[in-house]
């Protein structure tokens, strides 16, 4: 297992094809200038050392040489003992809606953006707890299953949007009944779901799969993202708003966010309904929500005792930048003499 402590860094190898494109620019423009200035034969008599393959291999020695001492800055990590880590926590699935209502913009910057920095930062707050999530729109599919690994959960989090899904509409009794078959410990006591969504349903089956997953121990608290007064579902084209999406009678639809039943829901399921809008607010509700909660003990295996390798990168680079320093760029006398390129020919 490996970590890498400063990603940033990697920013600084787009230097390298920004450094290609000049060399061969260089090269180009070069055998322009020289074609204009005389025939190759006069050139090779009066420039007999210059060599195009120690050009080439000094500049790949210092395009070398720079990318070791980048990934050096980023400092990578490898994890040399595996070891067995009891952990108490509870069992959190996140069911996000991805369905088009999620693009309205009456919360900034859009209600699917919000929803991803509420589930990030929640994660940000977790210290033992298992996590999974769900994307759900007309239907309900698995993202991530249960996992300790916030990285990973993360990740899939800022991936997720509003086309991941063909089937669309607003199905949260899909997500309730899907949630139901991640919690795979049945020694678990407390069972966590936590819908983020406008609350639009297009079904009246969502209070009754609420009761069921109740009945199983699991707690569903709803997360209410958008605004009563609403907002029109924008149609982007590269980012910019071509027009707004409209029903049947060509007038605007507006999306207003349904609190009422998703209070509904987390009532049925033993739960509790949170208004959106402040992220602090909602991080420090669910915080004091898992708290009060029995944790329960559980091992996860985890690689410890990180040991830093950019020392390792630090001395590649720094051995292809002394070997750009004593490279010619003109023909060395030996290979000259071994003639390994017919150069002399």
């Amino acid at each position: 297992m490996y970590q890498l402590e400063e990603k940033v860094w990697f920013w600084l190898l787009l230097i390298v094809p920004v450094m290609v494109v000049v060399f061969l620019w260089t090269v180009f423009w070069k055998k322009r200038v020289q074609k204009a200035f005389g025939s190759t034969v006069v050139l090779k008599r009066l420039s007999p050392d210059l060599s195009f393959f120690k050009s080439a291999l000094k500049f790949s020695v210092l395009c070398l040489a720079i990318s070791g001492l980048v990934i050096a800055l980023v400092n990578p990590k490898i994890g040399t003992k595996l070891e067995t880590i009891k952990r108490e926590g509870v069992d959190i699935v996140f069911a996000i809606d991805v369905s088009k209502s999620m693009l309205a913009e009456d919360v900034a910057p859009n209600r699917i953006e919000k929803s991803k920095q509420l589930v990030t930062q929640i994660i940000n707050n977790l210290a033992s707890d298992r996590i999974g999530i769900i994307a759900y729109a007309g239907k309900a599919f698995p993202q991530l299953p249960i996992t300790t690994d916030y990285a990973a959960a993360k990740m899939f989090l800022q991936s997720m949007n509003t086309n991941m899904l063909s089937s669309q509409g607003t199905a949260i009794d899909e997500a309730i009944q899907l949630s139901r078959n991640y919690f795979d410990d049945e020694e678990q006591t407390n069972r966590v779901l936590i819908i983020i969504s406008d609350g639009e349903d297009h079904n009246d089956l969502s209070t009754e799969v609420a009761e069921a997953a109740s009945e199983e121990g699991i707690k569903i608290f709803t997360i209410g993202v958008g605004s009563e007064k609403g907002g029109p579902i924008p149609l982007k084209r590269n980012g910019v708003v071509m027009s707004y999406k409209k029903d049947q009678n060509n007038e605007t639809v507006i999306t207003r966010l349904n609190a009422e039943m998703l209070q509904l829901i987390a009532k049925e399921a033993n739960g509790e309904y949170i208004y959106g809008n402040s992220t602090a607010a909602v991080v420090e509700q669910i915080r004091d929500i898992l708290n009060a909660m029995d944790k329960k003990e559980f091992e996860a295996k985890e690689f410890a005792e990180y040991k830093d390798q950019f020392q390792w990168f630090l001395g590649i680079g720094l051995f292809f930048l002394i070997l750009d320093v004593l490279f010619l760029e003109r023909k060395t006398g030996w290979l000259k003499r071994l003639n390994l390129f017919n150069e002399n020919l």
